[in-house]
């Protein structure tokens, strides 16, 4: 039985001129239509040797030339010259008097792949966004998930730099706990991804890599863009695998996912060019959780739950200290802090974890916090510590008894040995404390409030400083903390920017997202994307610096592109701020920490955003009004002072 012929307009009248050759799309093929001594020609536009675009060649002595390495062929036949038998399909092709048509076979349905297998299986795990960058080793993945795009049941971004993609998906599991994807081609596109997978693993946050990879048959001779992608990716993953044609594949989503759920951590996936078209198995079916996940409400052993009430009960004066780790569980820890009048500290990471108006709330701890916090870490008698690592950047002391709660027994006493480690899931280990201590302990909440009123009045003397040289932070993070909506996500960069806003700004229940344990510049506006994808219902912020949002301005335009709704306030110094202030800290010269930089306000503006630009204290308010109420990409540029901070 013949092929059922299709006729598709693909040229004007008169298209192409005489001896030229055009490139022509009839749905998934692309064809080479050529008009060779006043006779149209159309031809399969794949070069039978390496693929080669025969419509970019040229017609020469009466032969179509393919642009990659010379081959030739008869334009209208599609026959190699002499003897060879290599020659290229054709397909009718006809002028009417409205333009030029090819007849192409009907396209038979779309044959389900191992990709399609695996992405199925991705999904019923919960992974429903996808950052990346599709390109020529990873195309059979990316039309698996184009296919799930379709069906809505996951989200694409594709970005400008996969830095960006990983970044946003680390942010997208910082703020959820739940896995999100990045993919990268072969090659550079993947190893572009390496710097937020490290951020995503040292912050404890899922993420699932997904990189294509050059045929197998091609790997170990340097292929172009051959990469041993399994060594590269081995320090930063708990679980990798390339994906053969033998492998079980849905048993190795199964396994990728579940390992980066359940140890927090970056699993990674590679893809090899000729598996990812693979047919699936006819009838094959995609995993999931089911009946392999297990409940992760674990409760202390009953005798650390005693020793860690025993010292509650003997304290007067104690803290509550709370890190990232404890942000799904904070209900059951200040229900824990009101029953001992505790006040709360927080590590940076953990800023917003509890409000700044809340009568025990303390602020940050630490070189990024307020001086509320570290007075009532130095004037209580007992730590409770839940979910924070102990950094030297927060400063937790040790001179102090400590109850430290974690579910990761390779946190507990990390840096040095604590009164009572708690290996507990925090929110029941909370409960369970709220029930059992007696303490009678002194009621700190006056004197959270006094302390506030200190630090607030220092603030706002800070805030009318003025050199003449741009706006200071204290009077920036003080608009902002007047205009941020309660229920924003604020991601935030790397530098002298991010620590005026541990210093400066009040959280109300806002969610803060920064690179903690990596602390790499150029997070924020990335970081900005996930989130917004992660909670597209609450308002998001970016803060960064010039120097960090130089490294993803192009991301700018990824944003307008989805018409994600993020404010980012971008403090421009025109250096790298934090860099020098190092330098002169360790009696060095102050040397190539200069930048030259465009109008960011401009540059948002010419890319389809809203660009605003301060340049002076009393502009603030007015700038941030407008930027959060546009729909869409807003970049308000403030010119800062690089010793106001």
């Amino acid at each position: 039985m013949s092929e059922r012929i299709e006729w598709t307009r693909v040229l004007e009248p008169g298209q192409p001129k005489e001896g030229r050759v055009q490139t022509v799309a009839v749905g998934h093929r692309t064809l080479a239509v050529s008009r060779f001594e006043g006779q149209l020609g159309a031809l399969d536009n794949r070069c039978p040797h390496q693929g080669g675009p025969l419509g970019e060649g040229s017609i020469e002595n009466g032969w179509l030339r393919c642009p990659w390495h010379g081959w030739d062929f008869h334009p209208c036949t599609g026959r190699s010259p002499g003897s060879h038998d290599d020659g290229v399909p054709t397909f009718p092709v006809e002028e009417r008097e409205d333009g030029v048509y090819v007849g192409v076979p009907v396209e038979a349905p779309r044959t389900r792949t191992v990709s399609d297998l695996m992405v199925e299986t991705m999904v019923a795990w919960g992974v429903r966004h996808v950052f990346g960058m599709v390109g020529h080793s990873n195309l059979g993945l990316a039309d698996a998930l184009r296919e799930q795009e379709r069906a809505g049941n996951l989200t694409y971004v594709g970005i400008r730099h996969e830095g960006a993609a990983a970044f946003a998906a680390s942010a997208y599991a910082k703020l959820t706990g739940r896995p999100a994807a990045c993919m990268g081609i072969a090659g550079p596109g993947s190893t572009n991804m390496l710097t937020g997978l490290w951020d995503a693993k040292v912050d404890r946050a899922p993420v699932l890599a997904l990189c294509g990879q050059v045929d197998t048959q091609v790997l170990g001779p340097g292929n172009f863009q051959e990469c041993d992608l399994e060594a590269a990716f081995r320090p930063v993953s708990c679980w990798g695998q390339t994906v053969h044609r033998d492998s079980k594949h849905v048993e190795l989503v199964n396994l990728a996912v579940k390992n980066a759920v359940l140890q927090r951590d970056v699993a990674h996936l590679i893809f090899p060019d000729e598996v990812q078209t693979m047919p699936a198995p006819e009838g094959a079916a995609a995993g999931g959780p089911r009946g392999r996940m297990p409940r992760l409400e674990i409760a202390p052993a009953e005798a650390s739950l005693e020793e860690a009430v025993r010292v509650i009960d003997g304290s007067k004066r104690p803290a509550i200290v709370v890190g990232h780790g404890a942000r799904f569980e904070m209900d059951s820890v200040l229900a824990l802090a009101g029953r001992l009048n505790a006040p709360v500290l927080t590590t940076f990471k953990g800023k917003g974890l509890v409000s700044d108006f809340h009568a025990l709330g303390c602020g940050v701890l630490g070189r990024s916090g307020t001086p509320i916090a570290s007075w009532f870490m130095n004037e209580s008698d007992c730590l409770i510590v839940f979910g924070a690592s102990f950094s030297n950047h927060t400063g937790i002391t040790p001179k102090l008894p400590i109850v430290q709660v974690d579910y990761d027994p390779l946190a507990l006493g990390r840096h040095h040995a604590v009164e009572v480690p708690v290996l507990g899931e925090i929110g029941v280990t909370a409960d369970l404390l709220l029930e059992r201590t007696k303490a009678s302990c002194e009621d700190r909440r006056p004197e959270v409030a006094e302390r506030w009123r200190i630090w607030r009045a220092e603030k706002e003397r800070r805030a009318q400083d003025d050199r003449g040289s741009g706006v200071s932070s204290a009077a920036l993070f003080a608009a902002l903390t007047r205009h941020a909506p309660a229920d924003a996500v604020i991601a935030v960069d790397v530098g002298n920017n991010t620590y005026s806003f541990g210093r400066y700004f009040e959280c109300q229940e806002q969610s803060v997202l920064m690179s903690g344990y990596l602390g790499s510049i150029g997070f924020g506006f990335p970081a900005a994307m996930g989130a917004r994808m992660a909670a597209p219902d609450r308002p998001t912020i970016a803060v960064t610096g010039d120097g960090g949002f130089g490294q993803y301005m192009g991301e700018f335009t990824t944003a307008v592109k989805y018409g994600m709704k993020i404010t980012h306030v971008l403090l421009n110094n025109s250096e790298l701020g934090k860099i020098s202030k190092e330098q002169r800290a360790g009696h060095w010269d102050v040397w190539q920490t200069s930048l030259v930089n465009p109008s960011f306000a401009d540059f948002a503006t010419s890319c389809g955003g809203l660009g605003v630009r301060v340049t002076k204290r009393d502009e603030l308010d007015d700038a941030l009004r407008r930027a959060l109420d546009h729909d869409g990409p807003a970049l308000v540029e403030v010119l800062s002072d690089v010793e106001l901070i």
